[in-house]
Order: C-alpha cells, then structure tokens, then sequence
C-alpha cells in the first residue's frame, strides 16, 4: 500500500473527504517525525512506539576494496510494533 491509497482506504473508513483524509494523514505523520526529531518518544497503544536510537561508531569494510573503514555515529528513528499489532501480524 502506498501514500494514495492509504489516503482512499481512511476516506472510507472514516466518511472524510479524500483531501481531509490527506490533511489527518499528513499532519500525523509530521508530529510523530518532529516529535522524534526532538528526542521524545511516541507511543500508540496497541500499535507501537517511534524513537530516535543512536547508533554508536564502528568500523566496517569498503567491499569494493575491502579495506576497513570507520563508520560514523549516527541517531536513527526506531519503531517498535504494540502486542495488538504483532498479534494481529501472526
């Protein structure tokens, strides 16, 4: 499923007008990134929770030359799923 047809499937789920639908979409999306960015977590019972992780320094390999190179420590966002969802997945 992609962004246009989950904007379909909730304008039929909720009686929202597709553009509605879109703007309800768009604006979860933007907070739960934005709240992330801030270093908050956010937490949907039942579906799971968004975080930022950090990712320490570390070395690799280049493949192409398979020489050891360092990777730089990073902050990436994280999802984890709710027990309803992983249950609903099984």
């Amino acid at each position: 499923m992609n962004k246009s047809e989950l904007i379909s499937a909730v304008s039929e789920h909720s009686g929202l007008t597709k553009v509605d639908s879109e703007k309800a979409i768009e604006a979860v999306l933007d907070t739960i990134v934005d709240t992330v960015a801030n270093d908050e977590k956010v937490q949907l019972i039942g579906f799971g929770t968004f975080e930022k992780h950090h990712r320490s320094e570390r070395m690799g390999h280049d493949p192409r030359t398979n020489q050891s190179i360092k990777i730089a420590a990073t902050d990436v966002p994280h999802f984890k799923a709710g027990k309803t969802f992983k249950e609903s997945v099984k």
